[in-house]
């Protein structure tokens, strides 16, 4: 696969505590040079990325009810609407994982679909946070996601016990069909990475560290 073939299913994502201006406008300029399909940004970020990506078919993605999906859900769909307004084509919004654990699929349900209604034209993907899930719950979400009109289905937020696997996208994909996106984010850290995920049902990528995998970088195992 081509560097620009790889980098077009990239979202090149920072979301860390204490990210400062000077690094997102880093991460779009990396974005505009390397052509990555979008950035992932905290909802504070969302005019900045829009105004700087403006001339640019870079989308900017945000995150809502991140990391833990445990946001009201009015709450979560105000965020979800006021990032579109501000430029977000986008949303990457985190299920309400307790309830869903909790076998309230109701409110998982209506958490999902209000956030989607929210969010207009705008495209949203449901972090399932598979690592906190056995295949049936993976499953289960998925269906919910995929039935009130998610655009994609994702693997994790990076920031629980451990990110997307290919096994978790092969079963996302077969549960899916063909018809919705499955993103998977949280530890790919190579163009092996990527390619492996891809293959397994990937159609966007979530990473910190595209740069690195674009130029083919080793990263120290601890990263």
């Amino acid at each position: 696969m081509e560097k620009h073939e790889l980098a077009g299913y990239i979202d090149h994502t920072l979301l860390r505590g204490g990210t400062t201006k000077r690094q997102i406008r880093l991460l779009c300029l990396e974005a505009k040079e390397y052509g990555f399909r979008s950035v992932c940004v905290n909802s504070c970020w969302t005019s900045f990325c829009s105004e700087f990506l403006g001339d640019t078919d870079i989308a900017t993605c945000v995150v809502v009810g991140f990391p833990l999906g445990a946001m009201e859900t009015m709450s979560k769909a105000y965020e979800a609407r006021r990032a579109v307004e501000l430029g977000a084509r986008e949303i990457d919004m985190v299920m309400n994982i307790g309830a869903f654990k909790s076998n309230d699929s109701n409110l998982v349900r209506d958490d999902i679909a209000t956030v989607v209604d929210a969010a207009g034209d705008a495209g949203v993907k449901v972090i399932i946070e598979a690592c906190l899930l056995t295949d049936a719950e993976k499953i289960n979400a998925c269906l919910m996601a995929r039935d009130v009109g998610a655009s994609f289905v994702k693997t994790s937020t990076g920031f629980s016990e451990h990110g997307a696997t290919v096994r978790d996208v092969r079963l996302m994909r077969k549960t899916v069909g063909t018809d919705m996106g499955v993103k998977a984010a949280g530890g790919v850290r190579t163009a092996e990475d990527v390619i492996a995920m891809i293959e397994a049902g990937a159609t966007r990528i979530g990473t910190s560290v595209g740069v690195s995998i674009i130029e083919g970088e080793k990263l120290p195992s601890s990263y």
